[in-house]
C-alpha cells in the first residue's frame, strides 16, 4: 500500500481549498481526505484568514479569539505515481508544506 501525502497549510481556507480541488477537480472521495491539526492544539492555521478577519463593514463585532495555534494538515493516499504527482501539485497550489517526515495524527 502506498504511504500517504501530509502537507500543512498556514490557514484553514487553504486547507479547504486543497480538499476541493482535490475532490471535484480529482475526484477524490471526502472520504479518503484526512484534516486535523498539525499538534495537539485545535487551529485555524498559524494566522487568521477569512470569517476569521474583520471585514470592511463587518456586521458584526471583530474576534480576537480564533486558535491560530499551528498549521493544518491534510492527508491523502495516492492510489498510484501519477496520483502522488496530481496531489503534491495541488498542496503546491495551495502553498502546502510537503516533508518526508511529515505525518498527520488523524
Amino acid at each position: 500500500m502506498t504511504a500517504p501525502i501530509t502537507s500543512t497549510f498556514a490557514t484553514r481556507r487553504d486547507a479547504e481549498m486543497v480538499v476541493e480541488r482535490l475532490v471535484q477537480t480529482h475526484g477524490v472521495s471526502r472520504d479518503a481526505i484526512r484534516v486535523a491539526p498539525d499538534g495537539q492544539e485545535n487551529t485555524v492555521g498559524d494566522r487568521a484568514s477569512g470569517g476569521d478577519l474583520e471585514a470592511a463593514d463587518p456586521s458584526v463585532e471583530a474576534r480576537s479569539d480564533a486558535p491560530v495555534e499551528g498549521r493544518i494538515a491534510v492527508s491523502v493516499t495516492p492510489g498510484s505515481a501519477d496520483d502522488a504527482v496530481i496531489f503534491r501539485a495541488a498542496f503546491r497550489e495551495f502553498n502546502g508544506e510537503t516533508e518526508p517526515n511529515v505525518s498527520a495524527s488523524v
